[in-house]
């Protein structure tokens, strides 16, 4: 009797596997709804609302998403937050991937460490990291000082801060490590049998990378462009604090919406415009990643 029903629970559990994943599910899939779901579905309703004064507004109108896609001013600064992304991302993606490839390749023992050091700014607030990068830039600061001091030039350069340059800069080093960590793991799951296999039939390194590791690779460089591309497009901070007026971006126009117009329904219809915009983004990734995907 005691044999029998002890068994009962293991026979349960494997009459109804579903239960262990669901059970596991469950607390992030609440999390998600809660916390991102609802409030992406709050933003779109609001979109359509009318601003009449109150909270959620009142009826519903299609004049806030038509106003925000024909309205040349939003289309520009829309452009232009694409553009800086667009070049944000570049610029991580670029430096990030040899930082990456000598993580999986050539670290050795000293990889835990460097790993360490790459996550060690997360340990700081972002906003302490672009305030350090505006005292580097700014018209006294440490760039400035340094030329003076080599004698590279006679006065402070007014190009550093307030320009377009300096949110790039500031926005690839702030999303460096999102960027690094996505290629290193693309680069260590790669087989070392296959480029023992390319050195074998006489490829050299430069070849072998070309033709191996840069391709099976890719998926990772995918994610990390994507990873850094949309959060960099509706930044705000960024721009409010080393940019100029020529810097300001969808996420400036989206803020002030928001907070100084207070117009929360022409702001979420702003924000539902970049989503949209965002989304087509993210398809044309994923597209691209299930191309190279099915090369490997």
């Amino acid at each position: 009797m005691t044999a029998v029903s002890s068994s009962l629970p293991a026979t349960r559990s494997r009459s109804r596997p579903w239960l262990f994943p669901l059970g596991m599910l469950l607390p992030g899939g609440l999390a998600t709804c809660v916390l991102v779901l609802f409030a992406l579905a709050i933003v779109l309703m609001l979109g359509f609302r009318i601003n009449d004064g109150s909270l959620l507004g009142a009826g519903f109108t299609l004049s806030n998403l038509a106003s925000a896609a024909s309205d040349p001013l939003y289309a520009l600064v829309l452009l232009r937050s694409l553009a800086i992304a667009g070049l944000v991302t570049l610029a991580t993606v670029v430096t990030a991937y040899p930082v990456a490839y000598y993580l999986a390749f050539h670290a050795g023992p000293r990889r835990g460490l460097l790993l360490f050091l790459v996550t060690l700014p997360f340990w700081t607030s972002y906003l302490l990291r672009v305030f350090a990068w505006k005292i580097v830039l700014a018209y006294n600061g440490v760039l400035n000082s340094a030329l003076l001091g080599t004698g590279l030039t006679s006065e402070p350069i007014l190009a550093f801060l307030n320009t377009p340059a300096a949110v790039v800069v500031t926005l690839a080093h702030a999303y460096a490590a999102f960027a690094i960590l996505p290629i290193y793991v693309a680069l260590e799951t790669i087989p070392r049998s296959l480029l023992e296999a390319a050195s074998d039939l006489g490829a050299r390194p430069f070849a072998r990378f070309r033709r191996v590791v840069l391709p099976l690779s890719m998926p990772g460089v995918l994610s990390a462009a994507l990873v850094v591309f949309v959060p960099t497009v509706g930044d705000y901070v960024t721009p409010a604090l080393v940019g100029g007026p020529s810097s300001t971006m969808i996420g400036s126009i989206i803020q002030a919406q928001f907070g100084k117009a207070n117009d929360w329904p022409f702001g979420a219809a702003v924000s539902t415009l970049v989503m949209l915009v965002i989304a087509a983004v993210i398809l044309l990734v994923a597209l691209a990643s299930r191309r190279f995907g099915g090369r490997r």
